[in-house]
């Protein structure tokens, strides 16, 4: 379990690339300080399993779902990743309950400056929108924000200075994807109205049970 609070950003060294599958090296300072082997990071906002570890970074691997949902399957030796270690249970929760499993990817529409803070409207599918709320929480590229605005087909987001310049949201353009965590408490309260077989919340269910 993350937080969304990123921790530093690293650089991909080198990305091997099997059949459905791939190995990546990420150089990384701060996040390697009790780093073992079999800790969680996540990279872009998606957990990873540290298999390997050096002085200058460690080497996980990435299973063909999560290249499939995310936007890992883009990085190139050299891409700044934005990293974030598995939460303390003694820290502080600066964030929101962030799982690392990402549901899919986004598109940045629109960047614009505000005075000091900046803009970025992301375009998303309806299956993503739906967990989107106005004030509530999202991950983008495993940073903890909150939702500003919501449309039919994208959602936006205001960032302070400090969040863009220490984070790969920064350097991010119109045309760029983005990894998506929706709040994952949202997913939960559906699954458990909604029951067997049905396949949405209408009037006449919440008349049944008394709403």
């Amino acid at each position: 379990m993350f937080t969304g609070i990123i921790e530093e950003v690293g650089t991909v060294r080198q990305i091997r690339r099997g059949r459905c599958s791939a190995v990546v090296e990420v150089e990384a300072r701060l996040v390697m300080e009790d780093l073992k082997i079999g800790d969680s990071v996540a990279v872009n906002g998606v957990c990873l399993t540290v298999t390997e570890k050096s002085g200058r970074g460690f080497q996980a691997d990435v299973m063909h779902e999560t290249l499939d949902r995310s936007s890992l399957a883009a990085l190139r030796p050299g891409s700044p990743v934005n990293l974030e270690r598995a939460m303390a249970a003694d820290g502080r929760f600066g964030g929101h309950l962030v799982a690392g499993h990402v549901d899919g990817t986004g598109t940045i529409t629109q960047v614009r400056r505000d005075d000091t803070a900046v803009w970025y409207t992301i375009r998303a599918e309806a299956s993503l929108l739906r967990y989107v709320v106005e004030k509530g929480s999202v991950a983008i590229d495993g940073i903890s924000l909150t939702v500003a605005a919501v449309t039919e087909d994208s959602f936006s987001v205001s960032v302070i200075p400090h969040t863009a310049r220490s984070t790969v949201l920064g350097t991010k353009r119109a045309g760029d994807v983005v990894n998506l965590e929706t709040d994952i408490i949202g997913k939960y309260v559906e699954k458990l109205l909604m029951p067997a077989g049905q396949t949405g919340i209408t009037r006449e269910f919440l008349a049944r049970y008394g709403f």
